[in-house]
């Protein structure tokens, strides 16, 4: 950067004020929070430019203005109905080069942006290696050349994960050498064939668990390379939930975390699950998140005008503070569903979690894909769409992407995310102060299953009387069903003959 900007701000909203934004992954479930945030409690930024896609027979700008509509910012357009004409959506694309941007809207980021939050990510752990590595490693690059010609630029905000470093079990608020050149991975990913890609794969991610994984990882390493000439911060989020409070309790748009658990349990889908029931879960709720992606920059744009420090490393997870294992999150949900049941749960939901791969492959057959065939069956005698074995193959297939995560163990040091809150003016301390667990567990997740029936599943949230009538026909038909297939079992067992062989095997002993 040829010149940096000279003033310094004694606030965070002052800090931000009059500012131009870049935002990539600003479609995503971190990049709407972020945008709402700062457009309600820093009022006075200039612009926000938003790298959007179009999508098939939608414009970008219908794409943000749907955005806009969701509860998220409800209380936004309360305070500042007018708010959302400070946000530009930006025509691009992080998997295509240069991030597909138009020359002449490329310029207009390299005149005007002082700020940049690079969140855009794909996060399917099943991508091949050269989708991972042009959306997560060589996007960072391209971003980072970019940011290299903004004159303005004081905070390059980049989103990485605790998992990045999976293959750790340690994970310090540091940057880790290099193992892969990210610049040759680049090129192999831009001119190897597919069929040699798919080959090499799993040995060239090595010890890592998927390509998501690896090239998070490597992107951390261009942010280092560039770091010489950019005012660089990276943060690595671990799992991101439910809002806690800020703007709304319990929002959230995708199933991540206890909230697709939640779900699937309380839908009676999910019977079993693959994981050891004592690992302790890393959750942190995205309120809380983005004040630190807040904070961070502002921090970050008061170094640069006196310095140019080592890039910044947070990591923004619960380690040390508060514990959750899979057996309390499951426990508690289970608790809260007696109390706030799901609409139209297609079982009684009894959740149970081993960490033995045989006894749980046995279950699922039995008491998910067998209940699944027999329900779509009967779809289809109605007249009705089969359904539920396909939902069920999404069950498996997610959660032994996940297992590995579910399996291990890591520690998450957090120092660097918590000396923020020693940073916050006091001024800003309504708007961007947060104690993380200055709340009950229980309470809590009451909070996320309430939000993923609110906005995943958008049930009706006055029917709690009903959901429980409904949920105590299900309790019924469950004992019965057991009953049942009990007597079933019993009653095969003497056709067979087996019970007079056992009981003349246990006589003669």
């Amino acid at each position: 950067m040829e010149e940096q900007n000279e003033r310094k701000s004694e606030t965070i909203t002052e800090f931000f004020a009059g500012r131009s934004i870049f935002i990539t992954g600003g479609t995503g479930f971190l990049g709407k929070v972020l945008i709402e945030k700062l457009l309600r409690s820093c009022p006075d930024i200039k612009e926000l430019f938003i790298l959007m896609r179009p999508k098939k027979n939608m414009l970008i700008e219908e794409r943000f203005e749907k955005i806009f509509t969701l509860p998220l910012f409800d209380k936004l357009r309360e305070m500042n109905p007018s708010a959302y004409k400070k946000v530009i959506p930006i025509k691009g694309n992080v998997t295509e080069k240069d991030l597909g941007l138009d020359p002449i809207e490329k310029q207009v980021l390299i005149d005007k942006v002082s700020i940049i939050f690079h969140v855009a990510a794909n996060v399917r752990f099943d991508d091949s290696l050269r989708t991972a590595i042009f959306t997560n490693t060589r996007s960072t690059r391209d971003l980072c050349i970019l940011a290299k010609n903004m004159k303005k630029l004081v905070a390059f905000i980049h989103i990485s994960s605790t998992y990045a470093h999976c293959d750790k079990s340690c994970v310090n608020e540091i940057i880790y050498p290099a193992e892969i050149d990210w610049r040759k991975t680049i090129d192999m990913a831009e001119n190897v064939d597919d069929h040699l890609l798919r080959i090499i794969t799993a040995k060239y991610i090595g010890s890592l668990p998927n390509t998501y994984i690896f090239s998070k990882k490597l992107a951390e390493n261009v942010i280092d390379d560039f770091s010489d000439q950019l005012p660089c911060v990276i943060i690595r989020p671990s799992i991101v939930i439910t809002t806690k409070n800020d703007p709304i309790p319990g929002w959230v748009d995708n199933y991540n975390g206890p909230g697709g658990l939640m779900v699937g349990g309380g839908k009676g889908l999910l019977r079993i699950l693959y994981a050891d029931p004592k690992k302790e879960l890393d959750y942190i709720p995205v309120d809380i998140t983005i004040k630190c992606f807040i904070i961070a920059a502002y921090i970050r744009g008061q170094t640069t005008v006196t310095a140019n420090p080592e890039p910044m490393v947070y990591n923004a997870s619960s380690y040390n503070i508060k514990k959750l294992s899979m057996q309390d999150v499951v426990t508690l949900s289970l608790e809260v569903n007696q109390k706030n049941p799901l609409e139209n749960a297609i079982w009684y939901p009894n959740l149970s979690i081993t960490s033995c791969y045989i006894y749980y492959y046995i279950n699922a057959l039995l008491f998910q894909v067998l209940p699944a065939l027999i329900l779509d069956r009967m779809l289809k005698f109605a007249g009705h769409k089969p359904m539920v074995l396909k939902l069920q193959r999404k069950v498996f297939v997610s959660n032994i992407s996940l297992c590995y995560f579910m399996m291990n163990y890591w520690k998450f040091y957090n120092n660097n995310i918590f000396s923020l809150l020693s940073k916050i003016p006091a001024v800003d301390k309504g708007n961007f102060g947060f104690n993380y667990f200055e709340y009950n567990v229980h309470d809590f997740l009451l909070i996320s299953l309430r939000g993923g029936k609110q906005y995943l599943l958008n049930e009706d949230m006055n029917k709690v009387d009903e959901n429980l009538r409904a949920l105590n026909k299900l309790w019924w038909i469950d004992k019965i069903s057991k009953a049942c297939f009990l007597l079933l079992f019993s009653w095969v067992i003497v056709k067979m003959g087996l019970h007079n062989y056992l009981t003349n095997t246990m006589y003669s002993l």
